[in-house]
């Protein structure tokens, strides 16, 4: 289970990797079939448990991989 400073890792690597290409979150959305909502609360930390397939399709929008996106090495 990963904690609070964990889980803003995650939401700001997705902003930041999607701000690099700019794209907006409407534009993620719509590219990786994942609701702008969820996006948003994964961006901000509101939303800390999400499935594998939701992580896929993120990185997938934005030419990354699940690794580059989600988790610190």
């Amino acid at each position: 289970m990963m904690n609070r400073k964990e889980d803003s890792k995650m939401g700001f690597k997705i902003r930041e990797c999607r701000n690099e290409i700019n794209m907006s979150q409407e534009e993620l959305s719509k590219k990786s079939g994942v609701s702008r909502t969820i996006i948003s609360g994964l961006e901000n930390g509101t939303i800390t448990v999400t499935t594998t397939e939701t992580l896929l399709r993120i990185a997938r929008a934005m030419n990354k991989k699940v690794v580059d996106i989600f988790f610190e090495i």
